[in-house]
Parts: structure tokens; C-alpha cells; sequence
């Protein structure tokens, strides 16, 4: 069957409702066989590590996979509950020929997905995710009999400790400040940061209180974790003076937000800023220049300017942030979303522990807090409207849609911006205005999303 383009791969891997298309066991079963069939072209003794988070479908898609895998020879190893960036570490340090992670991130726990790492520890390219799924539509058109595996596989879970100690390990030792004096309270998300956030912390001696870390296959990202930051912004406002920093991982630990000791947020803007500040101190912040998205806020560019540092942005999702970075040679890029990308090491994708490891860092060397580390960032007014749609049509060729945007564009007059996408991982178009004036932006954003909805809505 041919696809002219992606069908089942968005901005981050595969995802959709755990047990509906792409997500059955036959469809999980076809995707192992797919990525595996793949692997073989580049090594005929492929070895593959899989990881999950703690979804309650997370097993049986791990173990489907890892039963696709199996069925043409391809080797199969489990670390059981992980970080997605661990997964990706373990890939390449291994010398292993990918990486698979059986997550959805921040989505809710009836959700799932299946993203894939290739042996240097980034994630597939677009081309290559097209040429696997066209092969998982021919499979699952034309099954062959006698794949199943004959002998029964080693089930996924609780997996092997000794990769994701591995992975700790190498965290920690990439430390070069000592952390024992920060005083950090926790959201793990119920997700994979319960598997590993409290024994990196433990080993780098932060005095570290975690809250969501009993998961129970149904509460991952319910009410807490990088979804909901003002969850942990909250507790730490309520015991005032007890902590310097709070963290909050998404679901599988690919992103982290923080708040400020007053329980002031703090998002990947905030983040950057910091981090770009502290490397270029430090002289390896390459080229003076950070990669941010089209997400970002106006207000960081400004605050960024004023210490001579460029920013340049590219799509949303951390795979299109690398890309521009290798390209360009920055060492430093992320998502407002809390993704951010250390490239001043081995790091090969977003990864939220990194993330709050080098926030206490700066924090340490710099003798400043948070709050007073992102001081000067002046946000201008920012609204993120969705809007679910039927089908994803190119908003250009539905004319009351994008003469929408175009008036928004022209009262705005370059004192702000208009971005309209839609998102990579669910079926939704996201409206997001800046301006300086928030009546002036609610408006706008209102007036594009209300067109969206009336052509496309679902």
C-alpha cells in the first residue's frame, strides 16, 4: 500500500487508544515485525532494548512488539519501567540497534504509543518512519502465517534493573556541582520517573520529597505531572520557605516544568534562558545561538537579545529542534513545553531528569534562585486555544480559515504573532496568539479558532 505521507507516525512516534488502530494486538504485533524487518536491512543480528511506562496497556504493547521483534530473530532486551531518554541512552551506549518505548507522554492513560530511537540514540527520521509503516499496512493486509514466536518470550516487566541503573548512573556522574545543599519537591507523574527519579536524586544527595509516585496503570498525568505544573507550584507555595525548587516530569520523563520557591512556574522559556546564560558564561553555548519553536515566547527572544544571544526556531516537536541543531551546531534548544536539549554532551533527545539536574547546577553556581534566574523575562500575553477537528486539511486551502489568520496577521502589524498548527499527537488544531494587548489577543485567537470549528470541527 502506498503512503505519500506519514499515516501513523505524528510529531513523537505512534499513538492513538490503547486496544483501537494502530493500537490492537494485531497492529502492535505487525509494527514489532515492520521495525524489525527494518533492522535486518542494517545488521542481520539486531538487537533491540525496549522500555514503557506505567500505563496499564503498557505491557501487552510492549510484549506484542517485543513478539513482532522475536518472530524474525531479532533480539529483544527489557528494562521494564524507563525513562523515554533512558531508552534512548541505552540504545546507543549499548551499541544496540534501536531503542523502542512504549509510552504516550503526557496524554491520559487510556491513551498509548509506540516511539522508536535508532542506534545512535535519535529518533527516525521522517523517511524511514514512512518506508515502516508502509510495510506495517502491507502486513496487516496480507498476514503470514507462522510468525508467532514458538517459545514463549521473556515478559517486559519488571524488566532488567541493571539497564536503568546503568542509565542512573550515567546521569549522576555527568554532575560536576555538589547538588546537597537544594531542597526539591517532586512530581513524578505516576509515570516512568518513579522508576528512576528517587535513586538519581538519592546519588547526587538532594534532599528531594516526591509526591505522584505510586502508579497504578490508571492514574499516570491524572491532575499532576508536567500536564498540570501548578499542581506542584501549589505545594510548594503551601510550605513556604521548606523548598528552593519544585519539578514536575510528564509521563515518561522526556520533559520537565519547574516553579520558583515562591510557586511561581517556570516553563521550558524559562528554562532556556537560563541555560543559554549559564553556557555562554561557561563558553560552550556554540555560536552564541539556541534553537527554540515556533511555541516560544516573543518575550524570550527579547531577553535573549539583550545578552547577545540568537534564537532561532523550528517546528514544534524535540526531533525538528535537533535537526536544526545539528545543522546550524547549537548546543542548546527546546520546547516552551519543558523538552530541552543539552548538546554540550551525549545527550540525544529531551530529557526531563538532565533537565532538573542542570537547573540545580546553575542554580548552585550561580548563587542566584530560580526567580531571580528568570527575572527579566517580560512575557507577552500568550493564549493556546484547541480546537478538536474531524480531518487535518491544510488550513490554506479552506479560504474562511486562512483569511482568518491574514486579518489576525494584519491587526497585529509584527506586535505579536499568530501560529496555527495542528497537533502531531492528537486531533486537534492549536490556535496560539501573542500580543501585547490581552483583550486584543483572546480576540483574535477566538475569532481564527471559531473559523476552524465551523469548517473543520468535529
Amino acid at each position: 500500500m502506498s503512503q505519500s505521507a506519514r499515516q501513523l507516525f505524528g510529531t513523537d512516534g505512534i499513538r492513538g487508544v490503547a486496544g483501537a488502530f494502530p493500537l490492537t494486538p494485531e497492529s502492535t504485533f505487525a509494527i514489532g515485525r515492520a521495525l524489525g524487518h527494518d533492522l535486518l536491512r542494517l545488521s542481520p543480528q539486531a538487537r533491540v532494548v525496549i522500555g514503557q511506562d506505567t500505563r496499564e496497556s503498557s505491557r501487552w504493547i510492549a510484549d506484542r512488539v517485543a513478539a513482532g521483534l522475536a518472530a524474525l530473530g531479532v533480539g529483544v532486551e527489557s528494562a521494564g519501567v524507563i525513562t523515554t531518554p533512558g531508552v534512548a541512552y541505552l540504545a546507543k551506549s549499548r551499541g544496540l540497534s534501536a531503542g523502542v518505548v512504549v509510552s504516550a507522554s503526557h496524554n491520559p492513560w487510556t491513551d498509548n504509543g509506540i516511539k522508536v530511537f535508532s542506534s545512535d540514540g535519535y529518533k527516525l527520521p521522517d523517511a524511514r518512519e514512512l518506508a515502516i509503516e508502509q510495510e506495517i499496512f502491507g502486513l496487516l493486509q496480507n498476514p503470514q502465517a507462522g510468525t508467532e514466536p514458538k517459545p514463549a518470550l521473556t515478559p517486559s516487566l519488571p524488566g532488567d534493573t541493571g539497564l536503568r541503573e546503568a542509565y542512573i548512573h550515567w546521569l549522576a556522574q555527568a554532575v560536576a556541582t555538589d547538588l546537597s545543599r537544594m531542597r526539591v519537591l517532586v512530581d513524578c507523574a505516576n509515570g516512568a520517573a518513579t522508576a528512576e527519579a528517587p535513586g538519581l536524586f538519592r546519588s547526587c544527595a538532594i534532599k528531594a520529597t516526591f509526591i505522584h509516585c505510586a502508579p497504578d496503570g490508571k492514574n499516570i498525568n491524572e491532575h499532576c505531572g508536567a500536564l498540570h505544573p501548578a499542581t506542584v507550584a501549589q505545594k510548594v507555595a503551601e510550605h513556604a520557605g521548606e523548598f528552593d525548587l519544585g519539578v514536575t516530569f510528564d509521563g515518561d520523563a522526556d520533559r520537565a516544568l519547574f516553579c520558583d520557591a515562591s510557586g511561581r512556574v517556570v516553563n521550558g522559556d524559562g528554562v532556556l534562558l537560563a541555560a543559554a546564560r549559564d553556557m555562554q558564561a561557561r563558553g560552550v553555548l556554540a555560536g552564541n545561538t539556541l534553537v527554540a519553536t515556533t511555541m516560544s515566547n516573543m518575550g524570550l527572544e527579547v531577553a535573549l537579545t539583550r545578552s547577545g544571544i540568537r534564537m532561532m526556531r523550528a517546528n514544534v516537536g524535540d526531533k525538528y529542534v535537533l535537526e536544526d541543531m545539528l545543522k546550524s551546531g547549537a548546543t542548546l534548544g527546546g520546547e516552551q513545553s519543558g523538552h530541552i536539549l543539552f548538546r554540550d554532551g551525549d545527550a540525544t533527545t529531551g530529557d526531563g531528569l538532565m533537565t532538573a539536574l542542570r537547573v540545580m547546577e546553575i542554580m548552585v553556581r550561580s548563587g542566584n534562585s530560580l526567580a531571580e534566574l528568570v527575572s527579566d523575562l517580560k512575557v507577552f500575553p500568550q493564549t493556546i486555544q484547541n480546537v478538536r477537528v474531524r480531518e487535518k486539511v491544510p488550513f490554506k486551502s479552506v479560504p474562511e480559515i486562512q483569511q482568518a489568520i491574514e486579518r489576525a496577521e494584519r491587526e497585529l502589524d509584527g506586535n505579536g504573532r499568530v501560529v496555527v498548527r495542528y497537533s502531531g499527537t492528537e486531533a486537534l488544531a492549536r490556535v496560539m496568539v501573542e500580543a501585547e494587548s490581552e483583550d486584543r489577543m483572546k480576540a483574535l485567537a477566538s475569532a481564527i479558532a471559531s473559523a476552524i470549528q465551523t469548517k473543520l470541527g468535529a
